[in-house]
């Protein structure tokens, strides 16, 4: 064999030597964790949820009180009630509208508020009889309220007389939609 072959064969013996040593090869490291990707997120506006998970504390701050009088209006849960021409004491019917607007008022919904109990009267008589007769509509509407189980400090009296008549025409029909005593949510009692 000639030298040059052993020249150049021997540096390769020796890395093959060197490669084949005694000691194990390290064991393999650990393969990472694999990644999971979060869930992409995203701004989902509560109006588009059901109703029924929408929390009722967010939907009563999402509405002004304007809102919330006139939702309540529509849905029954708090109405006028009616007096007959000249008198502010409750008929049967004033009644029944007080006692289911004092079963809102002491629910879970209708405890946190205030409200103001507006007294209206049609336009015949003079405006010192008109804000008098209004005064005591809306007095005696609190007084049955109170007699319900409502906390009097709940409730501020005002009358309008004839000052703010839900109709304008001058008829019987019109005349008794303002004899009335009207439930304004005030605030919050908190």
């Amino acid at each position: 064999m000639d030298r040059k072959w052993i020249v150049l064969a021997a540096p390769a013996a020796l890395l093959l030597v060197a490669g084949c040593s005694s000691a194990p090869p390290p064991p393999p490291a650990e393969p990472p964790p694999p990644v999971v990707a979060a869930p992409p997120t995203t701004d989902v506006d509560s109006s588009a949820r059901p109703a029924t998970e929408v929390d009722e504390t967010e939907r009563m701050q999402s509405k002004s009180i304007q809102e919330l009088q006139e939702e309540y209006n529509r849905s029954g849960l708090l109405g006028d009630v009616f007096f007959d021409f000249d008198r502010y004491d409750l008929s049967d019917d004033a009644r029944e509208r007080l006692a289911r607007n004092a079963e809102f008022m002491n629910s879970a919904d209708g405890r946190q508020w205030t409200f103001i109990v507006e007294g209206h009267c049609d336009e015949r008589g003079t405006n010192e009889y008109n804000i008098a007769l209004g005064q005591n509509r809306s007095t005696t509407a609190v007084d049955y309220l109170v007699s319900l189980g409502v906390s009097a400090s709940r409730f501020r009296t005002i009358s309008f007389g004839e000052e703010r008549p839900f109709c304008t025409e001058s008829n019987e029909a019109c005349w008794q939609k303002n004899r009335r005593a009207r439930f304004v949510i005030d605030g919050t009692t908190g």
